[in-house]
């Protein structure tokens, strides 16, 4: 499928710079009818995961049914577009994150475009990378992952959650820090490809810590490293990939939530302000943080679009210098 990136490319500048404007229906009361919050991966990763705990909460605070629709395809293109074509007033959202094609690939990045863009609301989430391995793989920690590596012929494969997503990017980053060579094997979200680890159809991957620690805790994953400068204390044992001799890796995913460029202002603030709050909550903070989910603090909307332009030019460096292409 052909994407458009100039439907959303913009989302970091397009409602910072040029403003929300005015959508039709502007003075109604909002919510005034069911939220549609469109993922645009497949069920069972990290997005998916937040959508689901903020929808829940959203729909108790408005009194409005709130309905998530996974939309996968395209390394979150598809969900991404539709989102982007919908009326714009605060009734059809998307939760999404760097791992988005549109955001990735679209080169050089159209001139943001307000009647046709995302724009970005608030983030929501961020997650650090575990190094996983399936349990019945010889190698036990990092070192003796790269050391295989280096040696084995052919190639080993290691499995993603997409083409141009964060397991995709980590590993490729990886693999030019430590000398080795690895074969891609693409699935269509994180579910699928950690059922594939976990029956030994590959042998290890990247994946977000929200949806690979259960599978840690329950014996079924082993966690070679994790991405962060420092250990996780969700899961102590589990080594940095810099402390295991890659100095300078770090690896982590974030999520956000994006509206129609052109929703009023005033139900932005408002879509803001409760995700907030939302977020600050004990029992979601504690959900969050049994995942290993880190709750960011609230952040303006112009502040969220800084923070996604710099983390999407980091990897857009990963992708050049690697010649990455999208699925």
């Amino acid at each position: 499928m052909q994407t458009r990136p100039s439907r959303w490319i913009g989302a970091w500048l397009a409602g910072v710079l040029l403003g929300t404007g005015a959508a039709p229906g502007a003075a109604q009361p909002y919510p005034s009818k069911q939220i549609e919050i469109i993922v645009p991966y497949a069920p069972g990763g990290t997005t998916d995961f937040v959508t689901r705990v903020i929808g829940q909460r959203l729909s108790e605070s408005w009194s409005q049914p709130v309905l998530v629709v996974n939309r996968p395809g395209a390394s979150g293109a598809i969900g991404a577009d539709l989102a982007a074509q919908a009326a714009p007033d605060g009734h059809t959202l998307c939760i999404t994150g760097y791992t988005n094609r549109n955001l990735l690939f679209a080169s050089p990045p159209p001139t943001p475009n307000p009647a046709r863009d995302l724009m970005p609301v608030a983030m929501v989430a961020q997650a650090p990378l575990l190094l996983l391995s399936n349990p019945a793989f010889s190698a036990r920690d990092l070192a003796e992952f790269l050391a295989q590596a280096k040696s084995r012929q052919p190639a080993l494969n290691y499995a993603s959650i997409g083409s141009g997503s964060p397991s995709h990017l980590a590993m490729e980053m990886l693999k030019r820090m430590a000398g080795v060579d690895l074969v891609h094997v693409p699935y269509k979200g994180s579910g699928p490809a950690l059922l594939d680890l976990m029956a030994g159809h590959v042998p290890v991957m990247f994946d977000s810590v929200v949806s690979a620690s259960p599978h840690v805790r329950a014996g079924k994953l082993r966690a070679l490293a994790v991405g962060t400068a420092t250990r996780l204390p969700s899961l102590p044992q589990v080594p940095t990939v810099a402390e295991s001799g890659l100095a300078g890796f770090e690896a982590f995913t974030w999520t956000a939530l994006y509206a129609p460029a052109g929703t009023p202002a005033d139900r932005v603030e408002k879509l803001r302000t409760e995700v907030a709050r939302i977020l600050r909550l004990p029992d979601v903070m504690e959900r969050f943080a049994s995942q290993g989910a880190i709750v960011p603090e609230p952040l303006t909307p112009a502040a969220t679009a800084a923070f996604i332009q710099a983390d999407v030019q980091r990897w857009r460096r990963v992708i050049a210098e690697g010649n990455i292409k999208a699925e």
